[in-house]
């Protein structure tokens, strides 16, 4: 069931936080937090339990907590000193305060497929149409690695089919082991590497929606 506050957007079947429309990237510790957030809402959830939530029978430092509070704030576009939607509980811990509301605007439809790259402990969503790769502030995710160049590499989605092309990269784009100099359909799964960094392709399968009024898929 995907909810909705303020200009956010988060769908928990696909594991995707929407904001203005657009996907925002979060670490998957993030994505965890924010989900159990908003499952409890609107009561408080203590450090310790978010702790072994996330870090079960594992010691943490609090900056690992406070780190990813830092995170999921900036993807919600909040502010610590007049939050809209993560209270801090002074001596206790965090809760989400805002109102959220299932997507009235949507309705079930056919299941779509939606890809990502899989990046460290990255989920980078990729959108329909082109995705730039790389170090430019307009790529879907920024790379930043010496190996990297500004424009490295692009995928083009078109519906459950991805094509990744070289960008003419100093250091290369490749499929598996394979360098490539022309586009490549990717399979659920394939390895990728830009330059030095390794990228993991992957097509998920979730409950599609429609919105009335407008006829076209989210």
């Amino acid at each position: 069931m995907s909810l909705r506050f303020g200009d956010c957007l988060f769908d928990p079947e696909a594991r995707e936080l929407r904001r203005g429309g657009e996907p925002v990237p979060l670490t998957r510790k993030a994505y965890e937090l924010l989900r159990l957030l908003i499952e409890r809402r609107p009561a408080a959830v203590s450090k310790a339990q978010i702790n072994e939530a996330l870090w079960p029978s594992t010691f943490v430092s609090e900056v690992n907590l406070s780190t990813l509070v830092f995170e999921v704030r900036q993807a919600l576009g909040d502010d610590s000193r007049r939050p809209k939607y993560v209270r801090t509980v002074r001596g206790f811990g965090y809760s989400f305060f805002a109102s959220a509301e299932q997507d009235e605007a949507e309705r079930p439809s056919r299941p779509v497929s939606r890809c990502r790259l899989i990046w460290g402990d990255r989920e980078i969503a990729l959108r329909q149409g082109e995705n730039v790769l790389g170090r430019t502030p307009e790529a879907v995710a920024w790379i930043d690695h010496a190996s990297v160049s500004r424009r490295h590499a692009r995928v083009v989605v078109e519906g459950a089919r991805a094509r990744l092309e070289d960008l003419g990269s100093k250091n290369g784009t490749f499929v598996g082991r394979r360098r490539i100099d022309t586009a490549v359909l990717l399979e659920n799964g394939c390895e990728i590497r830009l330059g030095s960094v390794p990228m993991t392709f992957r097509v998920f399968t979730a409950l599609g929606t429609t919105r009335t009024g407008a006829g076209r898929p989210e």
